[in-house]
C-alpha cells in the first residue's frame, strides 16, 4: 500500500491544488483524499478501536458541546453545498440532506451526559412516511436522511473493546427514536 498510496495521494493533491480544477471535481478529489488518508492513518489501530473519519477535527479532549457544534456545522454545510445545481455537463451530486424538503429543520442537542440527539422536525407526512396494509412506516427517503445524519454524527465518535464510545447518538423524528 505504501508506494501505490503515495502516488495516489500526490496525484489527488495536485488535482486539488491545480487552479483550473473545477469546484465539483476539486470536492470529489478532496473526499477521495480524505478517505485514502483515513485508511492509511488507522491501518494499524490499537486493539480493535475504531475512530470516525472526523474524530480528529475536534480534538481528543473536546467537550460534547463542541462535537455537537461540529455536527450542526456539517449538516448546515451539506444543505448548502449539495443543494446548488452544478453547471451543465457536470455530474450531479446527490445528498439526502440537500434533497430533503426545505421545511425540514434539524436540532442537535446534548440533553444529558454522553449523548447527542439529532431531532428532525417539519417532515411532510407524504414524504416521510408510507402506509402499507394500514401500518405506517418510515419512507425510503426519510431512512436515507436518517442514515446520512447518523454517518455525520458517528464520524466524530470512537469505539472498541478497550475504549468506551465518546458518546451515544440518537436520531429522532416525531418524538420517536429512529436510530440509536
Amino acid at each position: 500500500m505504501g508506494t501505490n498510496a503515495s502516488v495516489r495521494i500526490s496525484r489527488l493533491r495536485s488535482l486539488i491544488e491545480h487552479p483550473r480544477t473545477g469546484d465539483s471535481e476539486r470536492a470529489a478529489a478532496q473526499r477521495m483524499l480524505e478517505r485514502l488518508l483515513e485508511k492509511i492513518s488507522y491501518a494499524d489501530p490499537v486493539g480493535d478501536r475504531s475512530y470516525g473519519s472526523r474524530y480528529s477535527r475536534v480534538g481528543r479532549h473536546a467537550s460534547l458541546d463542541s462535537v455537537a457544534e461540529m455536527v450542526r456545522a456539517d449538516i448546515a454545510l451539506a444543505r448548502v453545498v449539495f443543494a446548488s445545481a452544478g453547471a451543465p455537463g457536470e455530474v450531479a451530486l446527490s445528498s439526502p440532506i440537500a434533497d430533503a424538503p426545505a421545511d425540514i429543520t434539524y436540532t442537535v442537542e446534548t440533553p444529558y451526559f454522553g449523548t447527542i440527539v439529532i431531532s428532525i422536525d417539519g417532515i411532510p407526512e407524504d414524504w416521510g412516511w408510507v402506509s402499507e396494509y394500514g401500518i405506517e412506516t418510515v419512507s425510503p427517503a426519510l431512512r436515507a436522511l436518517v442514515d446520512e445524519l447518523t454517518d455525520i454524527m458517528n464520524a466524530y465518535n470512537h469505539d472498541g473493546s478497550d475504549i468506551d464510545k465518546r458518546f451515544f447518538g440518537k436520531v429522532r423524528a416525531r418524538g420517536e427514536t429512529l436510530v440509536w
